[in-house]
């Protein structure tokens, strides 16, 4: 056995043996550790069979290009990189049991998912390697990338003009990810998008993704690097903090939600015939609310009564109105403290050392 081998052994024991010795580490811990030190290797995870398996599919589609990926905190494709970085904690089941236990989830954390996502950032990926959104067919039928990506989007449930893919219409989102997602279907084995879409507008787009990729297949991509944007060996954060701000980034949205969701029900102008402010139609009708979500969503009385006051305190903040009769403002305000209440007890998270 030559040297190089027998190092190169030792060094693959040692990074097995300290994997394991986080592995078993209370969440508290573990939690203090960082990205850096775990010492993670899609190789050496559960990630390799599925990244195959997508190679797999673009070899049947007669793609040569094989996006590299890489682990990171988070899922995406950066623009200009034909490469995918996927979440950390898909590595190993340890790190995935703490992100269902903080955030309630693991995007990708099962099989089925796990391919769906990775077929969608090779869209992406295989859109940076051939330069696929500067040809004119490209912005034709999915509009220009160049427009400005939305914080949020309303999607039309309804429409017939996208594909259905990752859910949540994400394909309405912006031009990129219409691509990506049409991309993601005609990419699906045995997906029978042709059946499927037959007789639906988006079926243009999945013809157009089939003819976008037959005139580059037999093409050298113009872009081949190889570069791994905030790879997971070069991170030195903890999880700790990783968490902190992904909570945080949580508590944002669903604040950014409850804001347009007071402003559908109530209207920031007083007027001589309603001049009751939301707060104070909010606060007479606490104890009603609180007791009718409640039972609605068989969760405890307390819980109801934060989403309830964090609304009361973010429509005085917005100086709100009642608008219309009382009787519709409080099926309204129904309807409203469940759904959200509803979002933040999904989101709760236990107490750890964060």
């Amino acid at each position: 056995m030559s040297p190089t081998r027998a190092t190169g052994r030792s060094v693959s024991r040692a990074r097995a043996s300290a994997v394991r010795a986080w592995a078993r580490l209370p969440d508290e811990a573990l939690l203090r550790m960082r990205f850096c030190d775990l010492k993670l290797s899609i190789e050496r995870s559960p990630l390799k069979r599925h990244v195959r398996s997508l190679y797999r599919d673009l070899e049947r589609r007669g793609i040569s290009v094989r996006p590299h990926v890489w682990l990171s905190e988070e899922w995406f494709s950066p623009d200009g990189v034909p490469g995918i970085a996927v979440p950390f904690y898909l590595a190993h089941p340890r790190l995935e049991r703490l992100e269902r236990r903080i955030m309630r989830e693991a995007e990708g954390g099962n099989s089925r998912l796990l391919m769906r996502i990775l077929r969608h950032e090779a869209g992406h990926a295989i859109d940076n390697a051939y330069r696929l959104r500067r040809r004119r067919r490209w912005r034709e039928v999915f509009g220009p990338a160049s427009r400005p990506y939305p914080a949020r989007y309303r999607a039309r449930a309804g429409s017939r003009r996208y594909v259905h893919h990752l859910g949540e219409w994400y394909a309405q989102a912006h031009p990129t990810e219409d691509f990506a997602e049409t991309f993601a279907v005609w990419l699906t084995p045995k997906s029978g998008w042709r059946r499927a879409y037959a007789g639906w507008p988006a079926l243009h787009k999945l013809q157009a993704v089939d003819e976008l990729v037959g005139r580059v297949r037999s093409l050298r991509p113009p872009v081949r690097n190889r570069t791994r944007i905030e790879p997971l060996e070069h991170d030195t954060r903890t999880l700790a903090d990783h968490y902190r701000r992904k909570l945080k980034a949580n508590r944002l949205m669903r604040r950014g939600l409850a804001d347009e969701l007071l402003r559908r029900a109530f209207t920031e102008e007083r007027t001589p015939r309603q001049p009751l402010r939301a707060s104070t139609f909010l606060r007479t009708r606490a104890r009603l609310l609180e007791r009718v979500v409640a039972r609605a969503l068989d969760i405890d009385p307390y819980s109801v009564a934060q989403v309830l006051h964090m609304l009361i305190e973010r429509s005085e903040r917005l100086n709100l109105y009642l608008r219309g009769n009382q009787r519709d403002a409080q099926r309204y305000a129904r309807w409203m403290l469940e759904r959200l209440t509803g979002l933040y007890s999904q989101g709760e998270t236990p107490h750890l050392s964060l």
